[in-house]
């Protein structure tokens, strides 16, 4: 499936170009000219469009695994959008590229390309201090929970199809094909937070410990920002970015420092001989 969907997306990507080359060159008939664009850049837009699509499906079928690596999806998901909002700088570009047209956006696009790459990094600080948080429980209650997070990730996969059809179905309309799918990307982010917020909850039900309770909140806590990250401007998505990463990088620090420390009891209890 990895293969085909690859291979999907370089004849996307080429076919892409062919298709803005026939609309320069006037080969196109009137009515299919008026819905395509005339600069080879959007081609590349559109596969970083479609990739990040994979990348959130993948997302939704990972929400049965750990907390803790759907997590890290989601900072991973973030650094390919900064790249692909500083990639999107390229379609107001003239052809061929001179300089006077581009710098007022490159301060722009290196801002959200660091960004990126500084998450890209902190991600894998984030996958090293990683533990099967959910050990905790019984193989009973591991297998209750991970019934639930399917339940909750086959919602998401419904409400991602809804929204990804609803966005094709406008890109006709008045609004640009890229601002549809920064809206499609808002909007999922959003649900993304309620998922989140309905996990934490649904694991209430197999255990009260204080640390996971903490931890899991703490993540939903970044998703939140994620999401702020994804519509701030330029210059503060990238600093609200790399926040998430690194309160999620904090929270795991501090949970894996503090769980195997043993509580005292609630209550003494007498003593049996």
């Amino acid at each position: 499936m990895q293969r085909a969907l690859a291979t999907g997306l370089v004849a996307l990507f080429i076919g892409a170009l062919l298709l803005i080359e026939a609309r320069r060159r006037g080969w196109l008939p009137d009515a299919l000219a008026a819905r395509v664009p005339t600069n080879h850049f959007y081609s590349v837009q559109l596969a970083f469009t479609l990739l990040l699509g994979i990348e959130v499906i993948g997302l939704v079928f990972g929400l049965s695994g750990t907390t803790g690596n759907t997590m890290g999806r989601q900072f991973e998901i973030l650094s390919l959008i900064l790249l692909r909002q500083s990639l999107k700088e390229l379609v107001h570009f003239p052809e061929p590229i001179y300089w006077d047209a581009v710098r007022d956006a490159i301060p722009r696009m290196a801002a959200d390309a660091t960004a990126a790459v500084l998450i890209f990094a902190l991600v894998g600080v984030f996958y090293r201090l990683q533990r099967v948080t959910e050990s905790q429980l019984s193989e009973e209650e591991r297998a209750n929970f991970t019934a639930s997070k399917e339940v909750v990730a086959l919602v998401l996969l419904a409400i991602f199809a809804y929204l990804a059809l609803e966005t094709v179905g406008a890109m006709p309309g008045g609004e640009p094909a890229s601002l549809r799918a920064e809206y499609f990307f808002e909007q999922f982010y959003t649900v993304l937070v309620f998922a989140d917020i309905l996990v934490v909850l649904l694991a209430l039900r197999h255990s009260f410990a204080y640390d996971l309770v903490l931890r899991n909140s703490g993540f939903a806590a970044a998703t939140v920002l994620i999401r702020l990250a994804l519509t701030a401007p330029p210059f503060v998505n990238g600093v609200l970015g790399v926040g998430a990463t690194f309160l999620g990088i904090a929270l795991t620090w501090a949970y894996n420092r503090n769980v195997p420390v043993q509580r005292p009891p609630d209550r003494l209890e007498p003593a049996v001989r």
